[in-house]
């Protein structure tokens, strides 16, 4: 409760129908000093996960905040979160959260009230660095993200540094402490936050024409949570050929595997081609060898909208996964894209002994606030052991969102 009072009063400013005096008291002019920062989705969620109740969620999330404009370089931000429910016919996530019903399908948007972000930030001299509670993205999200799908992302206690110091080269360095989970502050013992020890370099040259290489390292190191531990090390080139975007990726990870005890590989490679009226294909594969784990990573964007794999993939508990995908995207009218995208997996090879996946995405972008999602996702499992002798559950999940953001 003394949490939700303080983060309230801390974005109360943003709310009020009246000038915000407190912050009039400190700063000489709000429309020179102070940016609101209001970020709000309604979602409906719909999940069917055999041998699991079906689960329907309607809910409603806010993030609001303040922002100052740069002074001498330095800046703030701090900003809430907080998550509604409307009814509980689903299962929010571990003990502790509301809604929590584990005979229902996992729809893992609890109610939170918490702080999101609160950070100090100095920008200068090819240099930003930031300290305190914060959101971190590195390259797709395939190993750092915010799990920005959830309507309570994933962010950090860290210190973050990016530089430009060399020509066409970028360093991003972030040192976590902590780890926010998207369960949110009321989840049990390690379902809020985790305790780390993280060291993540992310190098970005794009000195030679046409191409873009990067380059990383990922200490990772969970007091609470050792089964996360890993150290990772990866690069990845994009560039054009033959009319095609090309994109590869390639890394090695020691202490994989749920014991620690075993190194694994990583790749992912796709190529793009544009196509006639606005229209794209993609086709790519991704491979994990047995083991291979990316605990912070936004692992929704991978593998199937149904989140089939997600369990698996943070831990490395799995026994290898190949996931063949073809992905088309179009627009059609009224100022919608449709996005269709299906999946065959596998464990080390190319095949579906896992099973396949469709996945249907609309987005229509009415201007620059407001946007509508419909996503549609359905996985059906083949039957091979994805996690020890396991197999998957067939998975369907339908959601409707709108959202603003000013």
């Amino acid at each position: 409760m003394k949490q939700s009072i303080l983060i309230l009063l801390a974005t109360f400013p943003i709310l009020s129908a009246g000038t915000p005096e407190p912050v009039m008291t400190l700063l000489p002019s709000q429309g020179d000093w102070i940016k609101p920062l209001i970020d709000i989705r309604a979602r409906y969620e719909f999940a069917d996960i055999e041998g699991k109740d079906q689960s329907n969620a309607f809910t409603i999330r806010e993030r609001l905040g303040l922002q100052t404009m740069d002074w001498n370089g330095f800046s703030v931000l701090v900003e809430g979160e907080f998550s509604q429910a409307i009814g509980d016919d689903y299962h929010g996530g571990p003990a502790g959260v509301t809604p929590f019903d584990p005979s229902n399908s996992l729809i893992a948007d609890p109610e939170t009230n918490e702080l999101n972000q609160a950070y100090l930030q100095y920008s200068g001299y090819n240099t930003v660095a930031r300290v305190g509670r914060q959101r971190i993205i590195y390259d797709n999200a395939a190993f750092i993200g915010n799990v920005g799908w959830r309507q309570n992302e994933q962010t950090f206690d860290a210190i973050f540094i990016s530089g430009k110091w060399i020509d066409s080269l970028t360093i991003n360095y972030a040192y976590i402490e902590q780890v926010n989970r998207i369960f949110g502050s009321d989840a049990a013992g390690k379902g809020s936050s985790v305790d780390s020890e993280v060291h993540a370099l992310n190098l970005s040259y794009t000195g030679i024409e046409g191409i873009k290489l990067g380059g990383y390292a990922y200490i990772m190191e969970f007091a609470d949570l050792p089964v996360w531990d890993n150290r990772t090390y990866g690069g990845s080139a994009a560039g054009k050929l033959a009319g095609l975007d090309l994109y590869g990726e390639v890394a090695w990870q020691e202490d994989a595997g749920a014991a620690g005890n075993s190194d694994a590989f990583y790749f992912h490679a796709k190529a793009t081609k544009s196509l006639f009226e606005k229209q794209s294909l993609i086709v790519g594969i991704e491979s994990l060898d047995a083991g291979f784990k990316t605990p912070l990573a936004t692992i929704h964007a991978f593998n199937g909208f149904s989140d089939a794999f997600l369990g698996g993939r943070a831990s490395g508990g799995h026994n290898g996964l190949t996931d063949t995908y073809v992905s088309h995207s179009m627009p059609l009218c009224w100022g919608l894209k449709w996005i269709n995208v299906l999946h065959a997996f596998g464990d080390n090879e190319i095949s579906s002994g896992y099973g396949w996946e469709y996945d249907s995405v609309l987005v229509k972008k009415f201007d620059i606030n407001f946007t509508a999602i419909a996503k549609f996702a359905y996985f059906e499992s083949r039957g091979d052991p994805f996690v020890g002798a396991g197999t998957l559950s067939d998975t369907t999940r339908f959601s409707i969102e709108l959202n603003y953001k000013f």
